[in-house]
């Protein structure tokens, strides 16, 4: 579905459905560099069992027009627009690595919007090594290089992937080298720059999933545990043996631990829409 959201085209998967007032919606944000594709499996599941889906791409990523934001805040803030141009009142929030901190400033800063938040990769702060910026802000390709041979685990680097024929190191790689110039720059100054997440994290009030990677290099646990330990009743799920791209190593994995939590999340609020 093409939206308007603050005067700019955005994309967000549905499901091919139109949103029904009378379903909850979850909204899907993604990482930096990515798009609404990384979350193919679980956002097609939900949009078929009872769910509105919004699987966006954030502004300057994928089918989306505009600029990238240069803070997660933006983000955050930028959210519940996009549930206003879908005419939902309040919605589950779900996402990964830049997209989990932009979810958790969502909730922080908007709590009236958000139902339920599911951090996928989490970590706060979530810092970004200055090889790394170097590269993103010099030589993308480089970068995009690093991030995938950094995000997919060791074992999953020569195969392993649960759809047969496909190739996950190579996918990846040619997901973000379909990245405009200078977002995935932008995309991890954002991270690095937030530095506001644990006191976000004291202020969530909603119901919290975080799901960690055993084998994440780009958000290890223990860069995720002071995190963990500041938000309240937070249900943790640790992916033994994942890496950071988690949705595409463990997708079902990822759908059981999502599933789990959101039909159990109290659902009376998330279906509202907003009167037109």
């Amino acid at each position: 579905m093409r939206i308007s959201v603050n005067g700019g085209e955005c994309y967000a998967y549905t499901g091919f459905h139109r949103l029904d007032p009378a379903q909850p919606t979850i909204a899907f944000v993604h990482g930096a560099a990515n798009d609404h594709s990384v979350w193919a499996l679980q956002s097609r599941y939900f949009a078929h069992h009872g769910f509105n889906v919004l699987a966006v791409d954030l502004p300057a990523h994928g089918r989306s027009a505009g600029e990238a934001f240069a803070t997660v805040e933006a983000i955050a803030d930028w959210i519940p627009a996009l549930l206003d141009a879908a005419g939902v009142a309040q919605a589950a929030l779900v996402g990964h690595s830049l997209g989990s901190l932009a979810v958790l400033a969502c909730a922080a800063r908007h709590p009236e919007r958000v139902a339920s938040v599911a951090l996928i990769g989490p970590a706060a702060p979530m810092l970004v090594s200055d090889e790394l910026l170097a590269a993103a802000r010099d030589d993308e390709l480089l970068a995009y290089e690093m991030i995938v041979g950094w995000s997919i685990s060791a074992a999953r680097q020569l195969g392993g992937n649960t759809v047969p024929g496909m190739w996950m190191t190579g996918s990846a790689l040619r997901l973000m080298e379909r990245t405009r110039p200078g977002v995935l720059h932008s995309d991890l100054t954002a991270c690095q720059s937030y530095g506001n997440g644990l006191v976000d994290a004291a202020a969530v009030r909603c119901p919290v999933l975080a799901v960690v990677g055993g084998r994440d290099q780009m958000t290890p646990v223990k860069g995720a545990r002071a995190l963990l330990d500041t938000l309240a009743g937070v249900r943790v799920v640790t992916l033994q043996g994942a890496g950071h791209a988690m949705m595409a190593e463990q997708p079902d994995a990822v759908l059981d631990a999502l599933r789990t939590f959101l039909q159990a999340s109290p659902r009376r609020q998330m279906h509202r829409a907003l009167p037109r």
